[in-house]
């Protein structure tokens, strides 16, 4: 049997909003729910009875997105109660995760039409009280569950489990990124998104929420010497600070994958196509090392080269594991990476990120007439992923 091309066929997201900002009193589920509204209302065609599954990413769970998210948004959207849903965690790599999942459903034939992507609200993340062998504890300990380790278990090994920005900061330590160099990505990031919206480049992608119409935590105004004033936030001395990090966001993404004939049917062009994708691992601390592996293991198995990349989206989650992406594929050009900006000023709600640098990466190879593109993301306990996205010129 031939295998079907994967076609994003159209897309939308939220705008990510800060941590306790415009968005931090929308539960996870309505969120969701809106997002879902606002793609099926820009497809017309689609006969919502014909949706074969709802995938979408979420790494807390803990909280109102308990209970499988994916199902629960679906429902909120006004979907028939007859088109399923699963909600999928690989942690920051979960939006994207939806994305492989249906695009293998998409290829192989199992299914004609998938909704994808992924939802997050850090803001309403909730504090979880521990369980012991008795049945009522009789001193609670409370766990956050916003981001990063809780609950460890004991035996993994100390260094596996310290906080993900310390991690990433000895990664780059190794190979003597300095905190110059971070903060300077930082405010490059920071420039190129500030850019972006006053260029009005994601008006058919980004849907307002209320009075919430852009990215809340892009800071226009900001400079090299705020950056650099900036304390060292994972360790004494360290280069990271929240300034070169990614922040902590509420936000939203989803799409509909579909093949060419599902496309046709709907009278839709399509955003871009997805090749292959790629999940690696590799020791937990060095988590900011494993896109690498990743990018590389795709490429060779998408049957392409460095050189045949035209757009790079890495989410920057800190702007150390950028740079030691950069550091350790010197051949990837600086100029083509988060033209518009990333996560550290964009902002990083867990669940829907690495689903937003994939469509991102498909809407600027568009902008640019067609291409290969790569979008690639960390994820905590020494994971790394990376998709292929092809735009026909």
């Amino acid at each position: 049997m031939n295998q079907r091309e994967v076609i994003i066929a159209e897309a939308v997201r939220t705008p990510f909003g800060r941590y306790f900002g415009g968005l931090a009193k929308v539960r996870p589920d309505d969120l969701l729910g809106f997002t879902l509204k606002a793609l099926v209302a820009k497809i017309p065609k689609l006969d919502l009875t014909r949706i074969d599954d709802v995938m979408i990413g979420d790494s807390n769970g803990a909280g109102e997105d308990n209970r499988n998210v994916a199902r629960m948004g679906s429902l909120l959207a006004g979907f028939p109660d007859t088109v399923p849903g699963v909600t999928i965690n690989r942690l920051c790599g979960s939006g994207a995760e939806a994305i492989i999942q249906a695009s293998r459903a998409i290829r192989s034939g199992d299914s004609d039409y998938i909704i994808a992507g992924g939802v997050e609200v850090m803001s309403r993340a909730p504090w979880i009280v521990e369980r012991t062998s008795k049945e009522e504890p009789e001193e609670p300990i409370y766990n956050q569950s916003t981001v990063g380790w809780r609950m460890t278990n004991p035996l993994f090994p100390p260094q596996w489990t310290r906080s993900l920005g310390r991690c990433s900061e000895e990664v780059a330590e190794r190979f003597n990124i300095s905190r110059q160099a971070q903060d300077e990505w930082a405010h490059r990031s920071h420039q190129l998104a500030s850019d972006a919206w006053r260029k009005n480049l994601h008006s058919e992608f980004v849907t307002p929420f209320g009075e919430v119409i852009i990215d809340e935590s892009i800071r226009a105004d900001g400079t090299l010497e705020k950056l650099s004033a900036l304390p060292s936030v994972f360790s004494e001395s360290g280069a990271g600070t929240a300034g070169n990090s990614s922040p902590l966001n509420d936000g939203s993404v989803a799409m509909l994958i579909t093949d060419s004939a599902g496309c046709k049917n709907l009278g839709l062009a399509g955003i871009g196509r997805v090749l292959g994708a790629q999940v690696t691992a590799t020791t937990p601390n060095e988590f900011s090392l494993a896109p690498i592996s990743a990018i590389h293991k795709v490429l060779a198995r998408a049957g392409k080269k460095i050189s045949d990349v035209k757009v790079w989206e890495i989410n920057e989650a800190f702007a150390s594991m950028v740079l030691t992406v950069l550091h350790e594929i010197p051949e990837i050009s600086v100029d083509k990476v988060n033209v518009n900006g990333g996560a550290i000023a964009i902002g990083h709600p867990v669940g829907a990120s690495a689903a937003r640098v994939i469509v991102d990466c498909a809407r600027e190879l568009k902008r640019q007439g067609g291409g290969i593109g790569i979008a690639a993301a960390c994820i905590g306990v020494g994971l790394g992923v990376a998709v292929v996205i092809e735009v026909k010129g």
